[in-house]
């Protein structure tokens, strides 16, 4: 009986000191706490099956639809034949599914874009061969009838038939870096609209459509290389290098884009007789499922009209077939969002204040708007044509959640997803069953399988081992609140305090915001927090005695086109102000220092800690702007112009927007962080909003991390930054 105390006993106590266990800032930075979750899903032609890479990266593992449960090996490093590597990265299935690109030897270029070793694998006889042996390639398509696959090298694009030998011609020859991409975008249209293949198969194989990008008379920009460490770069030990590209800054020249065909057996190339104003813009093409018609969309430089035109590939063509206009700018949902059938075209719009999903003839008369009201369509997931159905996502509950619906010919809506919180869905291609991903403020990432009504089937992963590991740690308490400002404005939070908060207790605060147009950072997922792992960073500080809040302000999303755009041409003064009115709110509750409050961000946020700090209400005790923007007229063409238009159009919005204008009435402890090597927001911003600060006579802190992204990664690079972070904070709040 005594035994048997003792161990109770040691049981309770060693329990008791697994739930004080704390989060280290290594554990955050290497990710330890980071909910599994599921990437790759590639649904399969025929409805019943799935595919996904393994985690080891040695297999195509094709998985059932019904059961969720793994039924073949589909690829396998170890038993293909003429296989020389041991891992792969990715895979690309031909439209029949009988052969498999092998992506290898990844190497990014800049966001989305990156060179690779392809391997064409033939499922039937188990055996690999090089796609082409003449060097890396980008951007690989397979032809409809699987017999053909085009990709680009040093901004050409090649063709290999398969049927021939795997022959390899090429298409385009005038492609050179720095004046002439063919088939892929520059680096604004890569990071502004989102894609990294610019050319397209016709339906019945015959043609190529491509867009051509003229980026020689786009201002160079340049920064500089040093040896570094993690990745050393050698070739630099004494001397430092230069990275030059072109880069179109707010008001400058952009590439001229221009949209050709290539007739693969005649060898013809033709140019689209496109009315594309000297300045627009071509964010996607894409052929529909007529050969003889080519879908381009473009916008005007404002971005407040898109234009769809159905092209004639061989006679060039383009007859306008849907236009839309827009008070302020269209969204990237009108383009990227696009469905079309034979028949139709499904799209995205705003025109009545909210995102929705519009039904078009393939001629461009709209038939019907298939859904409204006061809520946001996230995602368009397919439709059913014979039972006329159409699935999407929407956020009908609540601005912070979303889930997944189905609505019938007569308007009948059905929510399909049973958890409250974050769901969104992928499909299979017959729409009888999808795969769902769930989770919300308290419950990592659950992920099922359900068929079209809804039922779940099968679970596919639960985290388990996190919700595990997060019982024995000493974690925050998460919650959601809103308030009032002073205009009236209702605003929405999270806020995570202290395991043994203390009502009585006066806590310092912390800030963090992205606030960027459009985006949310307060939902109800577990992706909450400043680098989206359920809070680890914010459960780290919460140990050491803040309380951690992020509030989106104006200009953010899910509340409507009202909401979102009213910070046009004007982008960072109300997103600012709505920071300052929250730390006031925050500074009146009762367990609140309300002279400790700091605020932090990223990119935008980095921008917007600038801003608000400077807003000219001395609330902010200490901030941290990290790769910031501090002026419009260093960012690039697209984005800026999207919100602000050109400096020329716009002066007083510039003028209001720039954080380095507004530098002198710097109030509060700042740490400035930029990468060198940031190709997206330059250290140019950084370097002149210092310099600002010199000039005004304010001491501030700066970190410069060397060969450093947007992302500021590599070797001990992020934990580097975390402390650094973690520490000023600690050290002036």
């Amino acid at each position: 009986m005594k035994k048997l105390f003792v161990l109770c006993f040691l049981l309770a106590f060693i329990s008791g000191i697994q739930a004080q266990q704390k989060v280290s800032l290594e554990d955050v930075a290497k990710g330890t706490y980071r909910a599994e979750n599921i990437y790759g899903i590639k649904p399969m032609l025929d409805g019943n099956y799935y595919t996904q890479i393994s985690a080891d990266k040695k297999r195509i593992v094709k998985y059932s639809f019904k059961t969720g449960k793994e039924v073949a090996t589909v690829f396998d490093v170890n038993t293909a034949r003429e296989c020389n590597f041991k891992e792969f990265d990715d895979y690309i299935m031909s439209p029949d599914e009988k052969l498999i690109l092998i992506q290898t030897e990844t190497k990014p270029i800049y966001r989305r874009s990156f060179t690779a070793v392809y391997y064409i694998y033939n499922v039937q006889n188990n055996k690999l061969e090089p796609l082409s042996n003449n060097g890396p390639q980008q951007a690989p398509l397979f032809s409809p009838d699987g017999f053909q696959i085009a990709f680009v090298r040093n901004n050409n694009i090649y063709l290999v038939k398969l049927l021939f030998g795997n022959s390899e011609s090429q298409v385009t020859k005038d492609g050179e870096f720095n004046k002439v991409l063919n088939g892929i975008p520059d680096w604004v249209y890569e990071e502004e609209f989102g894609f990294n293949r610019a050319f397209e198969f016709s339906a019945d194989s015959k043609m190529i459509a491509y867009i051509r990008f003229d980026e020689s008379k786009v201002p160079m920009y340049s920064f500089p290389w040093y040896k570094g460490l993690a990745p050393e770069k050698k070739e630099y030990t004494t001397y430092p290098g230069e990275y030059r590209y072109k880069y179109p800054k707010a008001g400058e020249v952009n590439s001229t884009v221009t949209v050709h065909t290539y007739d693969i057996k005649s060898h013809v190339t033709r140019q689209m007789d496109l009315p594309l104003d000297a300045d627009g813009y071509i964010p996607r093409i894409k052929f529909t499922s007529n050969p003889e018609k080519l879908a381009i969309m473009t916008l005007n430089r404002h971005q407040d009209r898109f234009d769809l035109y159905m092209a004639n590939p061989r006679s060039g063509l383009c007859k306008l077939t849907i236009r839309e206009n827009a008070p302020q700018y269209i969204k990237e949902q009108a383009y990227s969002n696009i469905a079309f059938y034979p028949e139709n075209i499904v799209l995205m719009s705003e025109r009545d204040g909210y995102n929705h999903l519009y039904l078009y003839t393939i001629g461009g008369n709209l038939v019907k708007q298939i859904t409204k009201g006061k809520f946001e369509v996230k995602d368009f997931l397919g439709w059913d044509r014979n039972r006329n159905i159409f699935y999407y996502s929407s956020n009908e509950e609540s601005p912070l959640r979303s889930a997944v619906y189905k609505i019938d010919a007569k308007g009948k809506k059905t929510k399909l997803s049973v958890r409250t919180g974050t769901n969104t869905a992928i499909f299979n291609s017959t729409l009888t069953y999808y795969i769902n991903k769930f989770s919300n403020l308290s419950t990592p990432t659950l992920i099922t399988v359900n068929d079209n009504k809804g039922k779940e089937l099968a679970t596919l992963m639960d985290n388990a081992k996190l919700k595990k590991q997060i019982a024995g740690l000493n974690m925050p308490t998460k919650e959601f609140f809103k308030f009032k400002t002073t205009e009236g404005v209702e605003l929405n939070g999270w806020m995570m305090k202290p395991a043994n908060f203390d009502p009585n207790k006066k806590y310092p605060v912390i800030m963090h915001q992205y606030s960027g147009p459009g985006s949310q950072e307060v939902l109800d997922n577990w992706g909450v927090g400043s680098f989206r792992d359920g809070g680890m960073f914010e459960a780290y500080m919460c140990d050491k005695g803040y309380i951690m809040v992020c509030v989106d302000g104006r200009g953010t999303g899910g509340r409507g086109a009202e909401f979102e755009k009213c910070t046009y041409m004007f982008l960072g003064v109300k997103e600012s102000h709505d920071q300052v009115e929250a730390a006031r709110y925050l500074s009146g509750l009762p367990y609140i220092d309300g002279s400790r409050i700091g605020i932090w961000g990223w990119s935008f946020g980095g921008y917007n800690t600038l801003m608000s700090m400077s807003e000219g209400t001395p609330i902010f005790k200490a901030g941290v702007a990290i790769a910031p923007p501090t002026d419009w007229r260093f960012y690039d063409s697209v984005y800026t112009e999207r919100f602000m238009r050109t400096p020329k159009e716009n002066g007083d919005g510039y003028q209001a927007g720039s954080a380095i204008l507004r530098a002198p009435k710097l109030h509060g402890k700042l740490l400035l962080i930029h990468g060198s090597a940031d190709d997206n927001v330059h250290f140019q911003n950084s370097a002149e909003y210092s310099e600002a600060l010199v000039q005004a006579g304010i001491q501030f802190d700066m970190q410069v991390y060397t060969n450093r992204n947007h992302s500021i990664t590599g070797g001990n690079t992020r934990i580097h930054l975390m402390n650094r972070v973690a520490g000023f904070f600690i050290q002036n709040l």
